[in-house]
């Protein structure tokens, strides 16, 4: 399978904020979340990927030259610890159960070496599922999970 993931520039932001509207479509069954007048849901803050350069990390995963998904990665810096979150996560449904997914989160935990902690809410089962078993197989079983706010979270070290 090959695949390639793109750190998205400024250029990038009309094809992340295009397929952002397929993620929300996926995730409304889980959330809140209604078209607007237009048809489209609202806007995701995508303009802070460019604003915080250094804790806000952007991509776009292709495959044979086709866009297939997204990765919105964060640096989250509190008094306590710095580590690094998935904020979005996102392969289209036709790509999905191909191993895409789970390779493209093997190579982010690798470009971002440290703490980290993945969370999905405790409704999306599929996501619970997804991340469990790929954060299992990466750290080889090396990991701590807890539920908190209503989010199931795992913690690990890449």
């Amino acid at each position: 399978m090959k695949f390639e993931i793109i750190q998205a520039n400024k250029e990038c932001k009309e094809v992340l904020a295009n397929l952002m509207q397929f993620y929300i479509y996926d995730f409304s069954e889980f959330i809140k979340c209604d078209v607007e007048e237009d048809g489209l849901y609202g806007a995701y803050p995508l303009e802070d990927y460019w604003i915080e350069k250094n804790h806000r990390f952007p991509y776009l995963i292709k495959q044979n030259n086709k866009y297939v998904g997204f990765v919105l990665v964060r640096l989250i810096e509190t008094a306590e610890r710095d580590y690094y979150s998935i904020a979005e996560f996102f392969i289209l449904k036709k790509y999905r159960r191909e191993g895409i997914g789970k390779a493209v989160a093997a190579r982010i935990f690798d470009l971002y070496k440290g703490q980290w902690e993945v969370y999905q809410i405790e409704g999306n089962k599929s996501a619970q599922i997804f991340w469990n078993k790929t954060i299992d197989e990466y750290t080889k079983g090396q990991f701590k999970e807890r539920i908190e706010n209503g989010r199931r979270i795992q913690d690990f070290i890449s």
